[in-house]
């Protein structure tokens, strides 16, 4: 049986960029650290969208781990490998304050919902209000925050391998998002990262 192949040409991009989807669905070229950052975010609307379109109360739990532990990475690795340098070398350094403060109040509602469960009250309030300031969020990061990283004095392929590395290394310390031991090391953590 002879197979067919068919030939796809791929899209050659400069050294150390890919193409991303951005929030809006638009293909976009990113360097190696913002696209990284960027497919994290299209992963976590994903489980949202999960969450909404879920009737079962075991798939909204395990749902709501894995975006509570998927945004408990996110937002350390962003705090200590992306906005430190982004703050000293950006035009606009009072965008990585707010996007710091905006760490925070989700990191609040993280830490809440890390101590409850499914049928409590205001838990579906909570992760569809989680969902929709996340949202907001990478919204502004990559509409304002990310080009004016671009702009700056920075080497995005060295940051994004940082990220990723450092990334696998807080899953690995974090453990399966089901676990008890996950669970209250993810809300210890936002707990403390809830206030500025």
């Amino acid at each position: 049986m002879a197979t067919t192949k068919t030939k796809t040409k791929a899209k050659k991009t400069p050294a150390g960029t890919m193409m991303v989807k951005r929030y809006d669905g638009r293909r976009v070229r990113q360097p190696e650290a913002l696209a990284f950052l960027m497919k994290q975010h299209r992963e976590v609307e994903a489980l949202f969208d999960s969450f909404e379109a879920s009737e079962d109360d075991a798939e909204k739990t395990r749902l709501v781990d894995q975006i509570c532990l998927a945004l408990a990475v996110h937002a350390k690795i962003e705090e200590e490998l992306l906005y430190p340098e982004a703050e000293e070398k950006i035009d606009e350094p009072d965008m990585v304050d707010e996007a710091y403060v905006e760490h925070a109040t989700a990191k609040d509602l993280i830490a809440q919902l890390e101590g409850m469960k499914v049928g409590d009250p205001y838990y579906d309030a909570k992760v569809t209000v989680l969902g929709e300031y996340i949202a907001h969020h990478v919204k502004e990061e990559e509409t304002e925050l990310f080009p004016e990283i671009k702009r700056a004095d920075m080497d995005l392929v060295d940051i994004g391998k940082k990220l990723e590395a450092r990334a696998e290394q807080l899953k690995a310390e974090l453990g399966d998002p089901d676990s008890a031991g996950a669970k209250s090391k993810i809300k210890a953590d936002a707990s403390a990262g809830a206030h500025l």
